[in-house]
């Protein structure tokens, strides 16, 4: 029945989010054109009616595909309406920079992009409340008893315990944990009201006598030599399994389980870029990034240039090895702010508060970050990226790898121009421990809006910067 109910609400949910697509776009049309907000000058310029319309043939579909993609319709039971939202922005932000690039290769330039602007604004709000009215339809069904997943717990563990108090938590997610099978708790031991019910060996009878909805099996770690026996019981009463493993606590970050041809493999970190889609993507987004930023920053930099070779002798172009995605060296490129030195100077330490070494062009551009603007052609490369861990030379990776757990994690991505520790402060002569925790926390957090969250935080306070010398 409850799967059933889930079809059916998966459905309605694509059929809803095709309907507001529509009604998102000719309400834009309909601003745009008809209401009066807009001043159109007379003459050429002006598409007819009837090919905007045309439009939303691809544009529904697009976005239904979209939205698949960025799994809108899986179901939310347990993820927070703000992730949901942030899926629907990302899905958004996509969908439009598909259907300029589509204008732009079909060189449509009358389109209006006033009116995008506004489908963007518009399909987000009405598909962002939709999800949220339909939150709290759910919610009120769920209180009357309509719409539960009853659940028995198999197994008494620190899982058990952290699984019932996230259900207790949040009771909008329709779950009813009808009782806790277990062999070392006495029975009606309670946890948060959850009482044990009987031991390991009545779970068939119990599953024979009750309409459970799914067992959830959390068996304590040193117990498993019990699992496939209870899953195989599971299974042979036809009921849906979950498996919550006592060993989550062993793992410094997020595991994530993927099937290498039937064999479930449980990953100890989730990595999104290795997602060939979300790769690209972020590629994409960089080659884009990179050569706005070249045009918007070129007088910047004939400035930053001209300042640099008046204010002392040697190259305008500083090029040190740094360690890139995969551990690969690379050549990375910024405007020199300090005067000449040896290659066995520049590898003794970072630069500290009123180092003599540095120009006074020098100590403006790092200021500013204006010396790092040279690495946009890193990033057109492919060398670095726009966001992302800041890269190091190849002997403090060495030094750091050996003293701080996890720190080779970051070398998993491209490293960046700007990153999350960056943007937090954590640039310069700070706590390489704690830029590691921001760089891990990026890389497992990963998506397009936290990407433009840092750049907008880059550009509110990522560049001028009190730890930058």
């Amino acid at each position: 029945m409850i799967r059933d109910n889930q079809i059916l609400l998966n459905r309605i949910r694509v059929i809803g989010d095709g309907l507001l697509v529509a009604v998102s776009y000719l309400l834009a049309w309909y601003i745009r054109f008809e209401s009066g907000l807009f001043h159109d000058p007379k003459g050429t310029g002006v598409l007819p009616m009837e090919v905007y319309f045309s439009a939303l043939y691809v544009l529904i579909p697009g976005y239904l595909i979209l939205y698949a993609m960025f799994h809108l319709n899986a179901p939310r039971r347990g993820t927070k309406i703000r992730y949901e939202f942030a899926a629907i922005i990302e899905a958004n932000v996509v969908g439009v920079i598909l259907f300029i690039v589509t204008l732009y290769v079909l060189n449509e330039p009358d389109f209006s992009r006033n009116m995008i602007a506004l489908f963007f604004g518009l399909n987000v709000v009405f598909t962002g409340l939709s999800r949220i009215f339909l939150r709290i339809f759910l919610r009120y069904i769920r209180k009357k008893g309509y719409n539960l997943k009853h659940i028995l717990m198999v197994g008494y563990s620190r899982s058990t315990e952290a699984f019932i108090s996230r259900i207790e938590e949040a009771p909008q997610f329709g779950y009813a944990i009808a009782g806790i099978l277990d062999d070392e708790v006495p029975v009606d031991t309670k946890y948060h009201g959850v009482r044990v019910i009987g031991k390991l060996d009545e779970l068939q009878s119990l599953l024979e006598q009750n309409r459970y909805d799914e067992a959830a099996i959390a068996l304590p770690l040193d117990r498993y030599d019990h699992l496939e026996e209870l899953v195989a019981i599971c299974e042979k009463s036809g009921i849906r399994t979950k498996f919550i493993p006592d060993y989550t606590s062993l793992f410094p970050g997020n595991p994530y389980t993927e099937d290498l041809m039937g064999l479930p493999i449980i990953n100890v970190r989730y990595v999104p870029l290795t997602n060939t889609y979300n790769r690209f993507f972020k590629r994409f987004m960089d080659i884009i990034g990179a050569i706005v930023a070249i045009i918007l920053f070129s007088p910047f930099m004939l400035a930053s240039a001209i300042a640099v070779k008046c204010s002392s002798k040697g190259p305008v172009i500083f090029k040190q090895e740094r360690i890139g995605r995969f551990g690969k060296p690379f050549m990375m490129y910024k405007f020199r702010s300090m005067e000449l030195q040896t290659e066995e100077d520049e590898e003794k330490a970072w630069t500290k508060k009123d180092d003599p070494r540095v120009t006074k062009a020098g100590r403006f551009l790092r200021r500013t970050s204006l010396d790092e603007t040279p690495q946009f052609f890193n990033i057109l490369k492919g060398d670095m990226s726009l966001v992302g861990p800041r890269p190091e030379r190849p002997s403090f990776v060495e030094k750091f790898k050996e003293e701080i757990p996890r720190y080779m994690i970051k070398h998993q991505v491209r490293p960046g121009l700007t990153g999350w520790a960056q943007i937090n402060g954590y640039r310069g002569d700070t706590s390489i421990r704690k830029r590691i925790e921001y760089d891990i926390y990026y890389i497992e957090n990963w998506s397009v809006l936290f990407d433009l969250r840092i750049l907008v935080g880059t550009f509110g306070h990522g560049f001028i910067n009190k730890n930058a010398y």
